[in-house]
C-alpha cells in the first residue's frame, strides 16, 4: 500500500489508542505515537512528518504551550488539536495559534482518518473530483460548440469555460488544464466563424446581443430614466474571468449581478471605447462630430482623448442634458489616489464616469520588460496580478467609500485580450496602422484562415480613407507580423496579451450591476 503520510500522535494516554493507530496504518498511513509533548518536539527535531495530532490535555507540556513551540521551528506543519474541553475560549486561542483542525474527545478511528485526510490529501481529492467533473463535461461543451447558433450559446459556453479555468487553475497538476486550452482554442475556431457569419447583421439589425455602443442604453439609460444616479466605471482590457476575480474581493460590500456584451470590431481602444461613451460607430462618430474622431493609425495612447465630450453629447442626444456628469480618466497610481481623496465631493453628481487603464497598461508593460513577462507567465498570473492590484487599490478604496451611496455600480470594459501564439504574415504598404491584432489600410493582403477580412468596411460602420480601404481582424490567437524583420516581430511579440481581434476573450465582455448591501 502506497504511504499516504506520516503522523505524529502525542497524547498522555496513548495506550488507550492502539486501535485507532492500527486503524490509520491499515489505511496506508505511517503513525508515530509518544505520550509527552517533550517527546514529541524532541522526535520533530529529527524526523520530518506531514501532521501532528495534539491532545490537549498532557502532563507535562499541555496542548497549547507544545503547539505554540512546535509552531516556532514549525510554522507550516499542520496540527489536529484534540481536547475533551469544549470551551470556547480554548478552541480561540487553538485557531489563533493556526492549527489545521480541532477535534473532541471521545473521537473514533474514522474521524481522525477524515481529518487527516482533509488535510494531507485535500488537493489531491480536490483535483480528482475537478478532473472526472471537467472530464464528464468535457463532451458537454464540445456538444454545445458544435450546435451554438444563437449568441447567447456562446455566452453560456464562455461562462462555463472560464469557470472550469478557475475550478482547474487552483491545482498543480496543469494536464487537464492543457485539454481544456485545446477545447479553448476549438471553441475559438468555431467562434471566428460564428462572427463572420452574423456580425455584420447585427449592426443592421435591432435584434441583436448587446454591443458595446448599447451598454449606454441597456444599463444606463434605465437607472436615468427613475431618476436615480449611476457611476460607470470602463477598465480597459478586463476580461470576464479577470472579473471574476474582482467579484470575490467586492463580494462582501456589494450586491454583484454580471451581464455580458460584445465589443465591437476592431476589439481596441479608439473603436471599442469610444462606442461606450458616444452610443455609436466609428464611422457615425467620424461623420457627427468629426472634432471628436482622430486617425486611429498612429499611437492608440491619444485616440481617446474626446471621451468626455462624448459622454456629454449622447446624455443630451438621449435627453438627459439637465444630468450633471463628472468623467476621470485615470493613467497613474498619484491620479487615482487623487481621486479617491476628491470622490466625497461628487456625490450628488448624476453621472459619475471612471476610466481605469491599469489593466490595459499592465498587459503592454508585459511585453517591454522580461520582469513582467518572469512574473506574468499566463492567464492565471494576469488574473492574480490584477486581484493583487485590484485589493490594494485607489479604486477598491473608493468603492469601500461609496458603498452607502445611492448610485448603481456599472463596472464594465471595453475589451479583452488573448496571448498570442501563431505569427501570421501580412502585406501592407507603410500607411497601415500599427495594430497586432488588426489593421486597416489600403489592399491588406494576409491569410484569410486567420483573420476576418473586411473589403467593405463602411457596411461595417467603419471610417474608410479612400475605396481602397480594407481591414483584416486576426482570430484565433494569430498576430500579424510583415515579411521583412519577420524573426524579429515574432520574437517581440509572440507570447504577449494582444487585443483587436476576433476571440471570445477579446470579444465578449463583462458588465457587472453592483448596488450595496
Amino acid at each position: 500500500m502506497d504511504n499516504k503520510g506520516k503522523i505524529l500522535w502525542a497524547d498522555d494516554e496513548i495506550e488507550l489508542l492502539k486501535p485507532h493507530i492500527l486503524f490509520l496504518k491499515k489505511k496506508g498511513f505511517i503513525v508515530n505515537a509518544v505520550n509527552s509533548g517533550e517527546d514529541a518536539l524532541s522526535l520533530l527535531k529529527s524526523e520530518r512528518f506531514d501532521i501532528v495530532l495534539l491532545d490537549e490535555m498532557m502532563t507535562g507540556l499541555d496542548g497549547l504551550t507544545t503547539l505554540r513551540l512546535i509552531k516556532v521551528d514549525h510554522p507550516n506543519i499542520p496540527v489536529v488539536m484534540i481536547t475533551k474541553n469544549e470551551d470556547e475560549w480554548l478552541m480561540d486561542e487553538a485557531l489563533g495559534q493556526q492549527i489545521s483542525n480541532y477535534l473532541t474527545k471521545p473521537v473514533n478511528p474514522s474521524q481522525v482518518l477524515l481529518a487527516c485526510k482533509s488535510i494531507l490529501e485535500k488537493t489531491k481529492l480536490q483535483y480528482d473530483h475537478t478532473a472526472k467533473s471537467y472530464l464528464n463535461e468535457f463532451n458537454n461543451i464540445s456538444l454545445d460548440v458544435n450546435e451554438a447558433f444563437q449568441y447567447s450559446d456562446w455566452y453560456a459556453i464562455y461562462d462555463k469555460l472560464i469557470d472550469w479555468n478557475l475550478k482547474i487553475d487552483s491545482h498543480s497538476d496543469k494536464s487537464l488544464l492543457q485539454i481544456l486550452n485545446d477545447q479553448t482554442l476549438e471553441a475559438n475556431k468555431k467562434f471566428t466563424n460564428f462572427i463572420k457569419a452574423n456580425y455584420l447583421d447585427w449592426l443592421h439589425q435591432k435584434n441583436r446581443p448587446i454591443l458595446t455602443i448599447d451598454i449606454f442604453d441597456k444599463f444606463v439609460s434605465p437607472i436615468l430614466d427613475k431618476d436615480e444616479k449611476v457611476l460607470l466605471i470602463v477598465i480597459d482590457c478586463l476580461r470576464m474571468d479577470q472579473l471574476k476575480t474582482i467579484q470575490d474581493i467586492l463580494y462582501p460590500h456589494y450586491n454583484f449581478k454580471i451581464e455580458s456584451a460584445f465589443s465591437i470590431l476592431p476589439t481596441a481602444t479608439p473603436y471599442s471605447r469610444n462606442g461606450i461613451f458616444s452610443g455609436l460607430m466609428p464611422s457615425e462618430i467620424q461623420k457627427r462630430y468629426p472634432a471628436f474622431w482622430k486617425d486611429p493609425s498612429g499611437d492608440e495612447t491619444s485616440l481617446n482623448s474626446f471621451e468626455s465630450e462624448l459622454l456629454r453629447t449622447q446624455l443630451d442626444r438621449k435627453g438627459y442634458s439637465k444630468k450633471s456628469m463628472i468623467y476621470n480618466k485615470i493613467l497613474t497610481f498619484k491620479e487615482g489616489k487623487k481621486l479617491e481623496n476628491k470622490i466625497s465631493d461628487y456625490k450628488n453628481a448624476d453621472v459619475i464616469s471612471i476610466v481605469v487603464n491599469f489593466v490595459d497598461m499592465l498587459g503592454h508593460s508585459r511585453s517591454d520588460s522580461d520582469v513582467l513577462k518572469e512574473m506574468v507567465q499566463n492567464e492565471s498570473a494576469y488574473r492574480e496580478a490584477i486581484g493583487s492590484w485590484f485589493e490594494k487599490s485607489w479604486l477598491n478604496n473608493i468603492l469601500n467609500k461609496i458603498k452607502s451611496w445611492d448610485h448603481t455600480i456599472i463596472l464594465t470594459s471595453d475589451h479583452g485580450t488573448i496571448r498570442v501564439k501563431k505569427p501570421t504574415k501580412v502585406k501592407a504598404d507603410k500607411f497601415a496602422s500599427t495594430g497586432i491584432r488588426y489593421k486597416f489600410g489600403r489592399n491588406l493582403k494576409t491569410d484569410s484562415k486567420s483573420s476576418f477580412v473586411i473589403s467593405n468596411p463602411g457596411n461595417y460602420f467603419l471610417p474608410v480613407k479612400d475605396l481602397s480601404t480594407n481591414y483584416i481582424i486576426a482570430s484565433e490567437q494569430y498576430f500579424y507580423v510583415y515579411p521583412n524583420d519577420y524573426r524579429y516581430y515574432v520574437n517581440k511579440f509572440e507570447d504577449t496579451f494582444q487585443h483587436g481581434g476576433v476571440s471570445l476573450d477579446e470579444m465578449i465582455v463583462p458588465v457587472a450591476i453592483l448596488t450595496g448591501y
